[in-house]
């Protein structure tokens, strides 16, 4: 009786994680920031410790490293035919990471430490990235500044492609400034559809075969998020928007996560089928199981997705049979399409 006594109480909200900062925007940002902090340590960390593992004149695929062949295909420390020519470029951007990690945690511990708990509470511009979880334009306003900053990083890679160093470009077998990329919406859109030079492609956009492409459609995209981030800025989303959409906190978690769940699944596509993004030289011929994360990350990120809308619907008591059904729909649809990658990744020479 007092061993069932003692567990019943037990102190176990250190399980809610950051679900105990929802309200406490402050601090919220605090663990933001710290996350990006942990993410930042993890890159210039395992960066050194590729370098340290690093053995000369074995081909880079052959030796299990996972971020110097993403560095190499950036163009920086390799030649011809993916040979490294450099670990010097490696070992600074590892430890600007480091360095960046630092910064980001302090900042992490400020904020919640020292910072105020709610932003509306602080001084200056800080307060204006206060929100409430119901109100639609203030949500908005903060997207859109999450917008512009992936906008800028593509713009800073489509930078880097055409005037500083160039990118490794695999049908070239060596490091080459992107001078045309194409900017033509019919051939770059085209792959939203599945559109390769007029002819349907199952591949999509995995199915683009030149660094102009790749640039241009980088292009495209990084001008469309800060264009996009300035409207969400200035604008407050349309009236279907907020009749549509639930604003709470599991609600945008699981809008959030089907949008990761996106990236990880065209990733994957990525990753198992396309040359030019992962050259063979850098990364192996055979990236089955690097593929198979991908998808399995997907497939988790999906799962919370439809978990939290769940739980956003629960919480305004609107869960509906229709909510249900959808949720089965989609749960056909995702195994139609893991049916699909599956047979693709199969009939793969």
């Amino acid at each position: 009786m007092t061993a069932t006594t003692d567990i019943s109480r037990q102190d176990y909200s250190w399980l809610s994680g950051n679900a105990r900062l929802i309200d406490l925007s402050g601090q919220l940002l605090g663990a933001h920031i710290a996350h990006a902090g942990l993410i930042m340590f993890w890159a210039g960390s395992i960066t050194l410790l590729e370098i340290d593992r690093f053995v000369p004149n074995v081909p880079l695929n052959e030796q299990g490293l996972l971020l110097i062949p993403n560095l190499a295909r950036l163009g920086w420390g390799v030649g011809a035919s993916g040979n490294i020519i450099s670990l010097y470029p490696y070992f600074v951007i590892g430890m600007l990471h480091l360095i960046a990690s630092a910064v980001l945690g302090a900042g992490g511990l400020f904020h919640v430490f020292r910072g105020v708990a709610n932003l509306k509470e602080a001084s200056g511009r800080a307060a204006k990235f206060h929100y409430e979880w119901n109100d639609p334009k203030q949500l908005g306003f903060i997207l859109g500044h999450h917008l512009i900053f992936l906008g800028a990083a593509a713009l800073l890679f489509v930078t880097k492609a055409m005037f500083f160093g160039g990118i490794y470009d695999s049908v070239a077998g060596n490091v080459r400034l992107v001078t045309e990329p194409t900017l033509n919406p019919v051939t770059i859109f085209g792959y939203l559809f599945g559109l390769k030079d007029g002819i349907w492609n199952p591949l999509g956009m995995a199915a683009v075969d030149n660094l102009e492409d790749i640039i241009g459609g980088h292009i495209w995209v990084g001008v469309a998020c800060i264009v996009g981030g300035a409207w969400h800025i200035v604008k407050e989303p349309f009236g279907w928007a907020r009749n549509s959409l639930t604003y709470n906190g599991h609600a945008i978690l699981s809008y959030s996560l089907a949008g990761v769940a996106l990236m990880a699944f065209t990733s994957g596509y990525f990753v198992a089928f396309n040359d030019i993004a992962f050259p063979p030289e850098l990364y192996g011929a055979d990236l089955g199981q690097f593929s198979g994360v991908q998808f399995t990350l997907c497939a988790t990120f999906l799962g919370g997705h439809v978990w939290h809308a769940f739980k956003s619907k629960d919480e305004y008591g609107v869960l509906r049979e229709q909510d249900k059904f959808n949720a089965i729909i989609a749960g056909f649809v995702v195994s139609a399409i893991a049916v699909t990658s599956i047979a693709l990744l199969s009939a793969k020479p």
